[in-house]
């Protein structure tokens, strides 16, 4: 699991000084680029051209996040299947630990060269898996 930490700023909040549920999205999608770098070999997937594509979110907020607070967005790994995989957000207050908001987010590999999304196997599997268990 990789662990990331946010502070909520005051461009994050909106008219009732939560933090707006798009800024969520943000949150999560830095904290997929700082799993990657830090465990995933971003360098290999970026030499052979191959890029992850988000398909589909499904995210649940449960309480609001707001100004000052900091966020710790824990990523891991959830699934491999065929042709697509499914990482595991949540997103808590690092003050007391509640839970602000937990997704799960459906991605696919691409090539330029290649159509459709390319199977989960081998060598691009061996390099998505470390994403599962590696310690933040």
């Amino acid at each position: 699991m990789h662990q990331t930490e946010i502070k909520v700023r005051g461009y994050h909040l909106d008219l009732y000084g939560h933090v707006n549920n798009a800024r969520y999205l943000e949150f999560l999608e830095e904290a997929r680029w700082g799993a990657l770098e830090a465990h995933g070999d971003l360098d290999w997937f970026m030499q052979r051209q191959l890029a992850l594509v988000v398909s589909r979110i499904d995210i649940r907020y449960k309480r609001p996040a707001t100004m000052g607070d900091v966020l710790v967005v824990d990523t891991r790994l959830d699934r491999l299947d065929e042709r697509a995989g499914v990482i595991a957000q949540r997103i808590v207050r690092q003050d007391n630990g509640k839970l602000v908001a937990e997704a799960e987010v459906t991605f696919a590999v691409i090539h330029p060269d290649t159509p459709g999304a390319l199977p989960l196997e081998g060598e691009l599997a061996e390099r998505l898996a470390v994403l599962s268990g590696a310690a933040a």
